[in-house]
Protein backbone atom coordinates (compact mmCIF):
# COMPACT_ATOMS: atom_id res chain seq x y z
CA UNK A 1 0.00 0.00 0.00
CA UNK A 2 2.66 2.43 0.84
CA UNK A 3 4.09 2.03 -2.01
CA UNK A 4 1.92 4.21 -4.51
CA UNK A 5 1.94 6.77 -1.42
CA UNK A 6 5.54 7.29 -2.43
CA UNK A 7 5.23 7.11 -6.45
CA UNK A 8 2.62 9.67 -5.62
CA UNK A 9 5.13 11.54 -3.34
CA UNK A 10 7.82 11.34 -5.90
CA UNK A 11 5.35 13.11 -8.69
CA UNK A 12 3.98 15.76 -6.71
CA UNK A 13 7.77 16.45 -5.59
CA UNK A 14 8.78 16.82 -9.19
CA UNK A 15 9.82 13.14 -9.91
CA UNK A 16 13.43 13.91 -9.16
CA UNK A 17 15.57 11.24 -10.70
CA UNK A 18 18.29 12.27 -9.07
CA UNK A 19 17.12 11.47 -5.41
CA UNK A 20 17.84 8.39 -3.23
CA UNK A 21 14.87 5.38 -3.16
CA UNK A 22 12.32 5.93 -0.44
CA UNK A 23 13.05 4.12 2.51
CA UNK A 24 11.45 1.28 4.08
CA UNK A 25 9.52 1.02 7.25
CA UNK A 26 11.80 -1.52 8.40
CA UNK A 27 15.20 0.10 7.75
CA UNK A 28 13.06 3.04 9.11
CA UNK A 29 12.61 1.17 11.91
CA UNK A 30 16.03 -0.17 12.37
CA UNK A 31 17.23 3.32 12.31
CA UNK A 32 14.86 5.09 14.70
CA UNK A 33 13.70 2.87 17.10
CA UNK A 34 15.49 -0.46 17.09
CA UNK A 35 18.07 1.00 19.74
CA UNK A 36 15.13 1.17 21.86
CA UNK A 37 12.64 -1.23 21.00
CA UNK A 38 15.17 -3.77 19.78
CA UNK A 39 15.50 -5.07 16.33
CA UNK A 40 12.70 -7.44 16.73
CA UNK A 41 10.32 -4.94 18.82
CA UNK A 42 10.02 -6.48 21.44
CA UNK A 43 11.66 -3.06 24.34
CA UNK A 44 14.68 -5.04 24.57
CA UNK A 45 17.10 -2.64 22.67
CA UNK A 46 20.48 -1.63 23.68
CA UNK A 47 19.67 2.05 25.17
CA UNK A 48 16.36 0.26 26.99
CA UNK A 49 17.97 -0.26 30.18
CA UNK A 50 19.23 3.25 30.30
CA UNK A 51 15.78 4.85 30.16
CA UNK A 52 13.45 5.53 33.30
CA UNK A 53 10.94 3.20 31.61
CA UNK A 54 11.26 0.20 29.43
CA UNK A 55 10.69 0.49 25.64
CA UNK A 56 7.01 -1.43 24.71
CA UNK A 57 6.89 -4.29 22.94
CA UNK A 58 5.84 -3.44 19.98
CA UNK A 59 4.86 -6.81 19.02
CA UNK A 60 1.84 -6.76 21.01
CA UNK A 61 0.34 -3.25 20.23
CA UNK A 62 -2.88 -4.93 18.93
CA UNK A 63 -3.14 -7.59 21.49
CA UNK A 64 -2.90 -4.94 24.50
CA UNK A 65 -5.74 -3.20 22.03
CA UNK A 66 -8.03 -6.03 22.29
CA UNK A 67 -7.00 -7.64 18.81
CA UNK A 68 -7.10 -4.66 16.50
CA UNK A 69 -3.81 -2.81 15.75
CA UNK A 70 -4.65 0.92 16.46
CA UNK A 71 -3.72 2.73 13.74
CA UNK A 72 -4.54 6.35 13.98
CA UNK A 73 -2.88 5.48 18.00
CA UNK A 74 0.06 4.17 16.63
CA UNK A 75 0.90 7.33 14.04
CA UNK A 76 -0.20 10.05 16.88
CA UNK A 77 2.42 8.70 19.29
CA UNK A 78 5.12 8.43 16.24
CA UNK A 79 4.32 11.42 15.10
CA UNK A 80 4.20 13.35 18.59
CA UNK A 81 0.45 14.54 18.38
CA UNK A 82 0.07 11.88 21.16
CA UNK A 83 2.05 12.56 24.24
CA UNK A 84 2.81 9.16 25.76
CA UNK A 85 2.16 8.75 29.58
CA UNK A 86 5.08 6.00 29.87
CA UNK A 87 7.74 8.49 27.86
CA UNK A 88 7.25 10.68 31.45
CA UNK A 89 8.80 13.91 29.92
CA UNK A 90 9.03 12.89 26.38
CA UNK A 91 12.16 10.68 25.96
CA UNK A 92 11.10 9.52 22.66
CA UNK A 93 11.63 11.79 19.61
CA UNK A 94 8.81 13.18 17.89
CA UNK A 95 9.81 11.67 15.03
CA UNK A 96 6.79 13.90 13.03
CA UNK A 97 9.52 16.71 13.61
CA UNK A 98 12.25 15.10 13.01
CA UNK A 99 11.20 13.65 9.78
CA UNK A 100 10.07 17.60 8.83
CA UNK A 101 13.34 18.83 9.89
CA UNK A 102 15.19 16.37 7.86
CA UNK A 103 12.92 17.03 4.63
CA UNK A 104 12.65 21.03 5.26
CA UNK A 105 14.20 21.49 1.78
CA UNK A 106 11.89 19.41 -0.16
CA UNK A 107 8.76 20.42 -1.24
CA UNK A 108 5.57 19.20 0.24
CA UNK A 109 7.86 18.44 3.40
CA UNK A 110 4.79 17.44 6.18
CA UNK A 111 3.33 15.49 3.98
CA UNK A 112 6.56 13.72 3.38
CA UNK A 113 7.32 13.46 6.86
CA UNK A 114 4.17 11.80 7.45
CA UNK A 115 4.70 9.36 4.33
CA UNK A 116 7.29 8.36 6.58
CA UNK A 117 5.69 8.13 10.13
CA UNK A 118 3.09 6.25 7.70
CA UNK A 119 5.99 3.83 6.52
CA UNK A 120 6.89 2.95 10.32
CA UNK A 121 3.18 2.20 11.18
CA UNK A 122 2.88 -0.43 8.48
CA UNK A 123 5.75 -1.56 9.49
CA UNK A 124 4.68 -2.24 13.21
CA UNK A 125 1.56 -3.59 11.93
CA UNK A 126 4.09 -6.19 10.30
CA UNK A 127 5.50 -7.07 13.73
CA UNK A 128 2.15 -8.27 15.63
CA UNK A 129 2.03 -11.38 16.84
CA UNK A 130 -0.76 -13.85 16.00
Amino acid sequence: MTGWLWALAGLLMGGCSESPPPPTGAAMYQRYCASCHGASGKGDGPVAASLRRPPADLTTLAKRAGGRFDEPRVLSVIDGRRQVAEHGPREMPIWGEVFDEALRSQLYTRYTGLLQSRLLVDHLRSLQEK
